[in-house]
């Protein structure tokens, strides 16, 4: 049994972590006004936040379509898999794992496992790092998913953003949470809740302090399995960096990683956003 692994370009993985666990990443679609982008085919990060500022109507995104999953699917069969786990977007924000779960009944050259992250940026990325591992080594969906879940129900996640306006603009969050954000010119600090949808969690006044709750939060976790931290920003290097300090500082033994926040999940939350995700450590898990 010959298991492969896609993802979407929500989980900003890095081509090269993506080509050694043989993780094949599909594009979520750019739209601004009439033309489209490829996520992080056809635009950079860079590129996204330079139009982001220069152009007046805002962007949206389109997710994979079930054309290019076919496409994949075909690809793969080809290549001799079998079957094929899909970790992808939360459902919570988007209607994708929906689509594919209905679609995979009818495909007929190779088994699809679609699996619902609940999550997006790191923590889809750490999933889909996880079933690349897994598969590598010979593991298939059988002993792969239930792994997946483990590391699933440990992910937890702060977003703090500059405004809310973003996410209440593309429908993340709702009117009420991003009236209340912007009234009070509060840094809102958000997270994924259980069905994977996005929803306030507290409130502080600067980035400094909500580094510190966050730190805070994560000295709660209480587990004797080894804990990676992601921390993630959307073109803010310079507290990205701080951040990442602050972590090595005060948890010395955990691993920490860095990822930008791809365009597709910066259309919802705005530049200059910071996210922490903390969870078991894929890659030190058997």
């Amino acid at each position: 049994m010959k298991t492969a692994v896609i993802t979407d370009s929500a989980s900003y993985l890095d081509k090269e972590l993506a080509d050694k666990y043989r993780i094949t990443v599909l594009p979520i679609t750019v739209i601004f006004g009439q033309t489209q982008y490829r996520d992080g085919i056809d635009i950079t990060s860079e590129a996204f936040l330079e139009k982001l500022a220069t152009t007046k109507q805002l962007p949206t995104t389109a997710q994979v379509t079930m054309g290019q999953m076919q496409a994949a699917f075909d690809q793969l069969s080809q290549q001799g898999f079998d079957e094929v786990i899909c970790v992808n977007l939360s459902s919570g924000i988007t209607s994708f794992y929906e689509n594919l779960v209905a679609y995979s009944r009818q495909v007929t050259n190779i088994k699809v496992y679609p699996f619902d992250s609940k999550i997006a940026s790191a923590g889809e990325a750490d999933l889909a790092l996880l079933a690349g591992k897994l598969a590598m080594a010979g593991e298939n969906a059988t002993t792969i998913l239930p792994k997946l879940e483990q590391v699933r129900d440990s992910i937890h996640v702060c977003l703090v953003v500059d405004s809310l306006s973003h996410l209440q603009r593309t429908g993340r969050i709702s009117n009420t949470s991003a009236f209340f954000g912007n009234l009070l010119k509060i840094k809102p600090i958000l997270t994924f809740d259980e069905a994977g949808k996005i929803v306030p969690k507290a409130k502080e006044r600067t980035m400094k302090q909500a580094l510190q709750y966050i730190i805070n939060e994560i000295d709660k976790e209480k587990t004797t399995l080894p804990m990676r931290i992601s921390v993630v920003d959307a073109h803010n290097p310079v507290l990205s960096k701080s951040w990442v300090a602050a972590f090595h500082e005060h948890f010395p033994d955990v691993s920490i990683s860095t990822y930008q926040i791809s365009p597709a999940i910066t259309v919802h939350t705005g530049e200059k956003a910071m996210g922490v995700v903390w969870d078991i450590d894929w890659d030190q898990l058997n």
